[in-house]
């Protein structure tokens, strides 16, 4: 599960978040069915009824300072134990209160670097849920500016709550990621006015158009319409009308999805994104953008322009050359 964080936090810090998010599954060994004779098995509902249909624990709010101490809380099943893991190691938990809320604060900091957070959920009989969300978090070693927060949900856009620079944007519209699902479709998303349409154009065909929710959210999905490639990304807001309010445009490449191969030690760019901002997330500082450079030369023709879109492979610490771990 924790391949997918640095995927995630490394192209999207300083400028906005991707999406391939981590799958989180319902866990519970059955008990064995015991037959006997002229009758049928006996089933409990809770062991038949409640896990299939109980709603999985929900992030609602995840506030994080820039010295790592959080104020999260979300929903749950009345009366159960929720849990906060931080990489897969409980790190907070609390009762689920009688309407279904919970909430917790975390006191002690938070470590710097790359974190994902997800949600386990247990029952007084010891059924288990997971979270379908997942968090993914990266604190400045610096401690001297506002985390990222980004959540993410198989299949859907990812979503920035809270970070230092969220992606490119004209007035009330912005681009704020630029994600690959799991069969390598390309998602865009960011905000807009309430109510409006957001238009998104390539080489000036129309890619598809969809419409901001109530909270000014927008996404959408190109999958056929939109062939591998380098294109001019427009992105237009729409008033109710017709008229166009705003417009956004740069560069874009979508890779084809089969080079797309998302896990760990691969990065997508986002819009804002430089090999020195992608560096200082996976590394720590933007210095090592050298070796960033140095393992994908076959994509990168000049070090100053590199496209959103692009998946870039990041070498792990342990790879890096004697020279760059010792600030060579």
């Amino acid at each position: 599960m924790t391949a997918m964080r640095s995927l995630i936090l490394a192209a999207i810090l300083g400028a906005l978040a991707i999406g391939a998010a981590t799958v989180f599954v319902l866990t519970r060994t059955p008990a064995p069915l015991q037959e006997t004779q002229n009758a049928a098995p006996a089933t409990s509902i809770d062991e038949a009824d409640v896990l299939p249909t109980t709603p999985a624990p929900t992030f609602d709010i995840v506030r994080i300072d820039p010295a790592g101490t959080a104020v999260i809380a979300g929903r749950g099943v009345p009366g159960w134990t929720l849990s906060i893991l931080g990489d897969g190691e409980s790190i907070a938990e609390t009762d689920i209160d009688e309407r279904g809320e919970w909430v917790i604060i975390i006191n002690e900091p938070l470590p710097a670097g790359s974190l994902q957070l997800s949600l386990q959920m247990q029952s007084e009989h010891g059924d288990t849920l997971f979270s379908e969300q997942t968090v993914l978090v990266s604190i400045p070693a610096s401690r001297d500016e506002i985390p990222l927060v980004v959540i993410t949900r198989p299949g859907q856009p990812s979503e920035v709550r809270q970070g230092p620079d969220l992606g490119i944007s004209t007035g009330p519209l912005s681009l704020e990621t630029v994600d690959y699902d799991d069969n390598g479709a390309v998602i865009f998303a960011g905000r807009a006015t309430p109510g409006s349409r957001v238009r998104v154009l390539a080489n000036g065909a129309i890619v598809g158009e969809s419409a901001a929710t109530e909270d000014g959210r927008w996404s959408l999905r190109a999958a056929e319409s939109l062939a591998p490639g380098v294109y001019d990304l427009q992105i237009d807001m729409l008033s109710i009308d017709g008229q166009v309010e705003a417009v956004i445009a740069l560069p874009f490449e979508r890779v084809a999805p089969e080079n797309v191969q998302l896990g760990e030690g691969r990065v997508v760019v986002q819009p804002g994104n430089s090999l020195w901002r992608i560096a200082r997330s996976v590394y720590g500082e933007g210095l090592r953008y050298t070796v960033i450079y140095r393992a994908n030369q076959d994509q990168i023709r000049d070090p100053d322009l590199i496209y959103p879109g692009q998946v870039f492979s990041t070498p792990s610490q342990g790879d890096l050359p004697e020279d760059i771990n010792q600030g060579g």
